[in-house]
């Protein structure tokens, strides 16, 4: 099984699931989500719901993610976010979308990040190996 799709957006996001907050609480540090990363976290969960298959998919999986940014030529994109913070928030949507049943599923990762100066946002392919 193989499930390809692209999620337009103006720009995907920048924050990362790394960017948790923490706060002192009666002496203790208490973590939690800044507005704009649930907020993108939302939006991630949201996009990727309409692509879910009927059941999850079993077996070792390969994960290909495009990342793609509005530039004003064709070139990869080397500064933040790091592309293993990237896709760890997505990977997270999509088990909770059921894509799979755990993402240690996922065996195989090709994740790219790049500005272009067509169509921007995150193109995903996800197959059983």
């Amino acid at each position: 099984m193989k499930i390809e799709f692209f999620m337009p957006m103006k720009n995907p996001p920048t924050v990362t699931q790394q960017e948790h907050k923490v706060t002192v609480v009666r002496g203790k540090p208490v973590f939690y989500e800044p507005a704009e990363l649930k907020a993108a976290r939302q939006q991630l969960l949201d996009l990727v719901a309409l692509h879910a298959p009927e059941q999850p998919m079993n077996g070792p999986l390969q994960l290909v993610t495009k990342w793609i940014w509005p530039g004003k030529t064709t070139e990869y994109k080397t500064t933040k976010p790091d592309t293993d913070n990237l896709i760890k928030m997505l990977k997270d949507c999509m088990t909770r979308a059921h894509f799979w049943h755990d993402d240690a599923q996922v065996a195989s990762e090709v994740t790219e990040k790049y500005y272009d100066t067509g169509a921007t946002g995150i193109w995903v392919q996800v197959r059983e190996l």
